[in-house]
């Protein structure tokens, strides 16, 4: 698991690599990442985006992706409160990273910030050997 935590708000994630889903003879990984938002803060906040950039080891450039909430979801969170989900990606490699941002929203103002997606590694069981 690794931890970040950006102006109150930790993010922490988990990957496990999905052998049911992959299928390396066609360099084709699938990896699931279940992330946990905590409102650390004395604020009410709302997740409105996500950017991601996602580093696959064939590949020099990263993709990047951007949208709207998480998983069809703009959780508002209390203080106190959590979110998690569970989401994924495909890799050519076997080997990869991910990180990115959150676009937040502070209720009782209106106040936009980011929060820091730390990176975390996808490394199947093949690369392992």
């Amino acid at each position: 698991m690794v931890t970040q935590t950006t102006q109150g708000v930790r993010v922490s994630v988990v990957t496990e690599y999905q052998p049911e889903y992959s299928n390396p003879i066609q360099a084709h990984f699938v990896f699931t990442y279940k992330i946990t938002i905590e409102n650390c803060s004395d604020h009410t906040i709302k997740l409105l985006r996500r950017h991601w950039f996602i580093h696959d080891a064939h590949n020099l450039t990263a993709r990047e992706v951007k949208g709207d909430g998480v998983v069809g979801q703009q959780p508002t969170l209390e203080p106190g409160q959590t979110h998690e989900y569970v989401s994924g990606c495909n890799l050519k490699s076997g080997l990869g990273k991910m990180y990115g941002t959150y676009e937040m929203e502070r209720i009782m103002d209106g106040h936009l910030f980011e929060v820091q997606i730390p990176e975390f590694t996808m490394v199947s069981p093949y690369r392992l050997n």
